[in-house]
Formats: C-alpha cells, sequence, structure tokens
C-alpha cells in the first residue's frame, strides 16, 4: 500500500513543479496549439496556448513509479511495464503529431494511415507480449478470454484473436480519450477519476488475489499490486497537471497526452481483466466516441446534424452552456460512471465470495 501513497504524491508533486517550467520552455520555442476553423469560435482565443504537456504526464508516471519500486524495494513486474510501454510508445506517436501540427502551423499532424499504423504496431506488440511472461501459477499479464468483472470463459479468442482484439482496444480508447480532450481540463479531470477506479481495483485484487487467499471470490489475475501503482501515479500525473490545464488553460496535453492516457486505461482494462467493465468506468469517452460516430450515420443518411458539433462537449457549448459549465458537468458524469464500475466491480465480488 505504501508504493501506491509514493507513486501517487511523487508523481503529483513532480507534475505540479515541471508544468510551469514546460510552458515557458514550450511558449519560448514556439510550441503554440492550433485550433480547428470550423470549431467554436470561443476557442480562437486559445490559439497559440502551449501544447504538448502529456510530456509532464508521462514524465510523472515514470518517476512516481520508479520511485515507489525504489522506497519498497519490491521488484518491477511484467504487466506494469507493458501498460507503461504501452502508455510510452503512444504518447511518443502523439508527440509526433503534436510536432507537426506545430511545425505546419495548421491543427492537422500525422495523417491518419500514420497515425493508424503507430497505434497498430503499438498494440500488436502489446498484444504478443501480454500472452506471455507467465508466473509460477502460469499467469500471463493478459488472459486470450473477453472479461467484464472476470473472464468469460465461453468467449475465448486464441492467440492471433487476443492481438486484434487488443488492438481494437487500444485503438477505440485512444481515440476516445483524444476526442475528448477538447476543453480546458476535461480530459485530464475524467481521467483521473477513471485511474483512481483502476487504483482501488487493483489493490482489491491484490488483496483477494488467488495466490494470498485461498477462497471462493479470489482474482486470477498477474501482478494486481504493481498495476495498482502505475494508475496511482497516472493519477497523481493527471491531477497535478490538471493544476494548470483547469479553464483558462496555461497548457494542453495534447495528442502526446490524451494518446497515452487513452492507451494507458485500454492496457489497465486488459491486465486487470475488466474490458468491458472499462464501458461504464469510463463512460464520458464511451458518450463522446459514440455523440461523433451518430453524428457521421446521421449527416451521411440524412444530411442532417444530429448535434450542433460533435464530439458531444462542442453541442452543449453552441447551445450557450458555458465552458467551465460543461467541464463540471462532464467531471460530474465521469465521477458518476467511476462511482458505477466500482459498485458493479464490488458487488461482483460479494457474489463470488458468497459462492452464488
Amino acid at each position: 500500500m505504501r508504493g501506491v501513497f509514493v507513486a501517487a504524491g511523487v508523481a503529483l508533486a513532480l507534475s505540479i513543479l515541471m508544468t510551469p517550467y514546460l510552458i515557458r520552455f514550450f511558449a519560448k520555442q514556439g510550441f503554440g496549439q492550433e485550433i480547428r476553423e470550423d470549431g467554436p469560435k470561443s476557442h480562437l482565443s486559445k490559439r497559440g496556448t502551449p501544447t504538448m504537456g502529456g510530456v509532464a504526464i508521462l514524465l510523472s508516471i515514470w518517476v512516481g513509479y520508479l520511485a515507489a519500486h525504489l522506497l519498497t524495494g519490491e521488484p518491477m513486474t511484467a504487466s506494469a511495464l507493458l501498460v507503461l510501454f504501452l502508455t510510452t510508445a503512444l504518447g511518443v506517436v502523439g508527440f509526433l503529431d503534436d510536432f507537426i501540427k506545430i511545425r505546419r502551423q495548421r491543427n492537422l499532424g500525422l495523417n491518419k494511415t500514420s497515425k493508424l499504423v503507430g497505434q497498430f504496431l503499438t498494440a500488436v506488440v502489446f498484444g504478443i507480449l501480454a500472452l506471455r511472461f507467465a508466473n509460477a501459477r502460469n499467469l500471463t499479464p493478459s488472459s486470450d478470454t473477453l472479461s467484464f468483472v472476470r473472464d468469460i470463459a465461453v468467449i475465448s479468442f486464441g492467440g492471433i484473436g487476443f492481438v486484434v482484439f487488443a488492438y481494437l482496444v487500444i485503438s477505440a480508447w485512444s481515440n476516445a480519450v483524444n476526442l475528448t480532450d477538447g476543453l480546458d481540463g476535461l480530459a485530464a479531470g475524467t481521467s483521473a477519476m477513471v485511474l483512481a477506479t483502476y487504483v482501488i481495483i487493483g489493490f482489491w485484487q491484490f488483496r483477494n488475489s488467488c495466490a494470498i487467499v485461498s477462497a471462493a471470490g479470489c482474482y486470477e489475475v498477474r501482478d494486481p499490486l504493481d498495476v495498482s501503482i502505475v494508475a496511482a501515479a497516472a493519477m497523481g500525473g493527471c491531477i497535478g497537471f490538471l493544476w494548470w490545464n483547469a479553464a483558462p488553460a496555461r497548457i494542453f496535453m495534447g495528442d502526446t497526452g490524451s494518446l497515452a492516457l487513452g492507451g494507458l486505461v485500454a492496457g489497465l482494462s486488459m491486465v486487470t481483466h475488466t474490458e468491458l467493465l472499462l464501458l461504464v468506468i469510463g463512460g464520458v469517452f464511451v458518450v463522446e466516441v459514440l455523440s461523433v460516430a451518430l453524428q457521421i450515420v446521421v449527416f451521411r443518411t440524412t444530411r442532417r446534424r444530429l448535434f450542433r458539433m460533435a464530439p458531444f462537449h462542442h453541442h452543449f457549448e453552441l447551445a450557450g452552456w458555458a465552458e467551465t459549465t460543461v467541464i463540471i458537468r462532464f467531471w460530474l458524469l465521469g465521477a458518476m460512471c467511476a462511482a458505477l464500475g466500482l459498485g458493479i466491480f464490488y458487488s461482483e465480488w460479494l457474489t463470488a465470495s458468497a459462492g452464488l
């Protein structure tokens, strides 16, 4: 438990203290955000705000995680390192996207093919490695079986099928967080709630691991405590970054942060065997993606717009809501989704431990 607190505290402190230096450095280098031409007009005033702040989140995650291990002396684990690899690799893809946007002075970075290739290669490597590194109990970081709160035994993908599944999950969540990152602090705040939920899930799985307790309802997962430490470091990094990213934002996380955080929550769901539960925990991200998909489908079939603008948060801005009102209400929805997901997780444990 000490490692969890150390990871969160160190990441929080580093993120708060480091971000102002990044703001000054990026501003000096001219690394300012470009704004969508067709976006809300109120956003035009944000043009030039330093971006690529996701660098602070990524560094905070790594430093927080390493500090926790230096203090506790516990070894690093395959599950945690795989999730960190996934997060960092997608952060690099996002960094390249942000850098190209800045150099070309337009809100278009990597083309769709390049970004998809980056996500694909990262997901394939993660998917292959996640089924390796079995421990003494023959548990690998992830399972080739679809999971809700536990594995759904009747839905097994096999090795190749799991790699395809991993790509779909990683691509979906990285793009979902990316779409949500359209208002000051919206993605960072919502991500912090999802990550806080995974801190609890990972620690609960550790306390009730079949390697520790031999009882109905125990969890057959690998390295849950170390996964909880990763989630705690990421949560601290997001909260620290939010100090400077809250409206009016002095820095944006950019694709560097949003793609990394999307990959992070996807990785956490796979190593904790909760891929379907994440749809509840990260409900705000799901709604944002669905709003874009529905907008495209409805427009192509009827030539009419279902929402004033997609993603969904822009719809409310154009309806006259203040930006801070949209952000706070979406945060409240994010908190409700996280609480609901945690409640489902706990109620399933109660049912399983009772042998029902």
